[in-house]
């Protein structure tokens, strides 16, 4: 039986999706997301993914893990909130001629039966579910007995847990909705996935490449939803703050001195084995 969800009744978790679902609506997340593409693929290898298996993708943005199972020829459905995303995903897999289905649906509400998959991933989406225990939740009930999640979660302490906070200075997250971060700790996945799997996470990073520190600010200020809508909902001032929070933030993680970023980001590679 899955466990309840628990978020506290002052939070309006309608109106806090609805508005994560507006922001990652803006820009164009899949310039970004596509860069990311080898998390899918290192996950798919973690899993241990055959090509005889039903494969969901849970919030799958621009379709970096679904792309990576269709590669290894298993049937694969990919979901997210974000029609627009989708699309993207559809042309990528149409471009590799890869086969994939693309559906709309919700993490906290997946338009599927229990036990209808035998993998079920999400590389840095279903994290940012505002109701983490039902996120969890749907994500248990869909997998099948014996069935594994596997999941790529930033971590609290990494650039984009810090960038987040680095945000929230400035546009402060609805209260009493609990950090997507808290997905890049164990702990808190045992609590999330513990009484109904076997939660196995290892440390892993992403290394942002880009022409400069500058480069990747013009990057993801045109086009990460959340830092789109953080700039466009601040005045002139706070602007040019949160810009040099960012840089101060890009220059305290770049390991790169020839005046290019490469930036590595912790994220948390996470195997949960649910239990027949």
């Amino acid at each position: 039986m899955n466990v309840q969800a628990t978020a506290p009744a002052t939070i309006d978790l309608a109106t806090v999706k609805s508005r994560q679902q507006t922001a990652w609506g803006s820009g164009d997340y899949a310039i970004i997301g596509v860069t990311l593409q080898i998390v899918g693929e290192t996950l798919c290898e973690a899993v241990d993914l055959r090509s005889n298996q039903h494969v969901l993708d849970v919030a799958a943005g621009n379709g970096n893990a679904t792309l990576a199972a269709a590669r290894r020829f298993a049937d694969v459905v990919s979901t997210d909130y974000v029609g627009a995303l989708l699309d993207r995903g559809r042309e990528r897999a149409k471009a590799d001629r890869l086969a994939a289905t693309f559906q709309e649906a919700d993490a906290e509400a997946l338009p599927f039966a229990d036990s209808s998959f035998d993998v079920v991933l999400s590389t840095f989406g279903v994290m940012f579910a505002p109701n983490q225990q039902q996120a969890a939740n749907e994500l248990i009930r869909v997998c099948r007995r014996g069935g594994k999640i596997g999941l790529a979660n930033w971590t609290p302490e990494s650039f984009i847990g810090k960038l987040f906070k680095t945000i929230g200075k400035y546009i402060p997250p609805a209260p009493g909705v609990t950090s997507p971060a808290l997905w890049g700790d164990k702990a808190h996945l045992n609590i999330l996935f513990g009484s109904q799997g076997t939660v196995a996470a290892q440390s892993k990073a992403f290394v942002f490449r880009y022409k400069s520190p500058n480069h990747w600010l013009e990057i993801f200020r045109d086009y990460y939803g959340p830092i789109v809508k953080a700039f466009a909902a601040i005045d002139p001032e706070a602007r040019k703050a949160l810009e040099a929070d960012i840089h101060a933030l890009l220059d305290a993680f770049n390991v790169a001195r020839d005046g290019t970023l490469v930036l590595p980001s912790e994220y948390l590679e996470v195997i949960i084995t649910k239990r027949s």
